[in-house]
């Protein structure tokens, strides 16, 4: 996997990662919707969890496009997780 390659699958579990916590809290009965920096730091951890097993996959298991797609459905499964956990 090339450089360009491996940065722009950062850049898009990044952006989903943003775009799970902000609907994760979206969800939530809070009449004054959800707070910016909350809103971050749980992107920022719901990212740091996706790159950690982005690293930690052995060389053998699929790269690319099955990859990436592997760790945008484990981030669903995170919020999933982080949502019934905050009811």
């Amino acid at each position: 996997m090339n450089l360009a390659s491996k940065r722009n699958a950062l850049i898009i579990l990044g952006l989903t990662a943003l775009t799970f916590s902000r609907a994760m809290f979206a969800f939530f009965d809070d009449p004054e919707g959800p707070n910016l920096l909350v809103v971050l730091v749980t992107a920022a951890g719901i990212y740091g969890l996706t790159y950690a097993a982005y690293r930690w996959y052995p060389v053998s298991f699929p790269v690319g496009a099955k990859k990436l797609a592997l760790l945008v459905l484990l981030q669903f499964v995170i919020v999933g997780c982080l949502y019934v956990a905050g009811r």
